[in-house]
């Protein structure tokens, strides 16, 4: 059975008894926002309307977190068989790329995922009713779609987002990828520019090059330039030390069609000059897709940039309406959807009291080494009145990256002067993405950089560093012994 026989019949076959009637809650969007949405609703009792208005799954399982973690992984192992040789008796070795192949396999395991982790799913609640009849529109009283109304006191948007295309004198005419753009493309281009140093471009230009494209990066900024300055620079050089051409500091004047590929005129220091690759690939961030939903005409505000404002709650501008995932003005993870869609609907279904707490959420860039965060960078906690202080190691004072003869990357904490209290963190490693959890867990619970310090760790583990970094705020490191202290 396919994708959208499996839909339809479900639709057709609602166990709530009827597909006309009204309900307790409707949500638009079916993605991860809308799937915690529905079932925090279901497991209460209430019935559901999930109207689909796009590809079930969302952007996390269709074409963004799945697709392109599995190609970065794939891209990990090719390189793997070079990096070997940095342990003394070991030789690189060289592992053939089918490019077509690697995109294959990984629509294989999109249609997967989206199959048994979101289709598979609906029979599972009785309660939810699925109806995928097109665009959807909120109307007085419910939301319109397929030509009629659904009527509901309460409704969800959970309508997602979609790659942001800048505005830059000729790109319209050179067929720009996004990321699914080039997650898709059939056959490895010789050469490509990435536009947008944000956590997409940094973790796409690096999985293309491994794969065997000649990758520039390019971006106004710095790389990930929300992240700490010694966090970034460690990843500039990883990532040059690989042989991406890393371009940074730019403003973009133009793009145009050029001899086997496109031209991508910038301006630097005053003067323009002009970078060519076969394709150009726009990593340049999302917008939300918010658009024609009708949410001017029942007064829900939006920001500059298209998204749904909200309160703590969740609770948009209009009574009875929420909104949670890209679509709103709250962080852009799908762990964070799927939280913020449980909150909204605790409160609209008045099933327990919530607030949107993101002081002690993780996030993770999935380059090598991995990028991870939580809580206040040392300018954020600046400008929120702390007085700070700060620890920064390398990842050469880390046993376990002596160990794998790999260090780059380095750690930096932020504390509270007067109370000590840790207040964020950062950190650049390969094991980067499983070590900031438990900066995350010591945040969440008030930890001191004092009792993170003396907390036992095992030792060879780059989480580890953590306890060496909360050390170095009242010592030198590199004067203990393994263990020590």
């Amino acid at each position: 059975m396919t994708m959208d026989q499996t839909v339809k019949a479900h639709d057709c076959c609602s166990t709530n008894g009827t597909n006309s009637g009204s309900y307790d809650l409707i949500v638009v969007g079916a993605g991860s926002a809308g799937f915690s949405a529905s079932i925090t609703a279901a497991e209460a009792g209430k019935r559901v309307a999930l109207v689909g208005h796009g590809t079930i799954g969302g952007t996390c399982v269709n074409v963004g977190c799945v697709p392109s973690k599995a190609m970065i992984r794939a891209a990990e192992a090719v390189h793997g068989g070079a990096s070997a040789a940095r342990f003394p008796g070991i030789s690189p070795c060289a592992h053939a790329v089918d490019w077509g192949g690697v995109v294959k396999g990984t629509a294989d395991l999109v249609e997967e995922m989206r199959q048994k982790k979101y289709i598979d799913l609906l029979p599972a609640y009785e309660n939810v009713t699925y109806i995928e009849e097109g665009p959807a529109r909120l109307v007085e009283g419910g939301v319109a779609v397929g030509g009629r109304v659904i009527s509901a006191s309460r409704v969800l948007i959970a309508t997602g987002s979609r790659p942001h295309i800048p505005v830059i004198d000729g790109i319209e005419a050179v067929e720009a990828l996004d990321s699914w753009g080039l997650l898709t493309l059939p056959d490895r281009p010789e050469s490509i520019l990435v536009l947008g140093g944000g956590y997409i471009g940094c973790e796409l230009a690096q999985m293309a090059s491994r794969l065997g494209v000649k990758v520039t990066l390019v971006t106004r900024s710095r790389l990930l330039p929300g992240a700490e300055p010694e966090v970034t620079e460690a990843l500039t050089e990883a990532l040059k030390v690989e042989g991406i051409t890393v371009e940074t500091g730019l403003a973009y004047v133009s793009v145009a069609k050029a001899a086997g590929g496109v031209s991508l005129t910038v301006e630097r220091g005053g003067k323009t000059e002009d970078l060519t690759a076969e394709r150009l690939v726009v990593t340049t961030g999302r917008i939300a897709n918010s658009e024609n939903l009708g949410l001017e005409e029942l007064g829900i505000e939006t920001d500059a940039r298209g998204s749904v404002m909200v309160g703590p709650d969740m609770a948009t501008t209009r009574a009875g309406v929420w909104a949670a995932g890209d679509v709103s003005d709250r962080d852009q993870f799908v762990y964070m959807a799927a939280y913020g869609a449980k909150v909204a609907i605790n409160n609209a279904l008045g099933l327990e009291q919530m607030r949107y707490d993101n002081a002690a959420m993780p996030w993770v860039v999935f380059t090598d080494p991995q990028v991870a965060g939580v809580g206040l960078s040392e300018a954020e906690a600046k400008t929120a009145g702390y007085d700070v202080k700060t620890s920064v190691i390398t990842l050469d004072n880390v046993p376990r990256a002596a160990a794998a003869r790999d260090t780059r990357g380095v750690i930096k904490l932020v504390a509270d002067v007067k109370t000590d209290r840790l207040l964020g963190g950062q950190i650049a490693a390969p094991e980067g993405s499983d070590t900031i959890q438990t900066l995350a867990m010591a945040l969440k619970f008030g930890m001191t950089s004092k009792a993170l310090g003396e907390t036992i760790f095992p030792y060879l583990t780059t989480v580890e560093g953590l306890k060496l970094a909360a050390q170095t705020f009242d010592k030198d490191v590199a004067k203990l012994s393994c263990c020590a202290g």
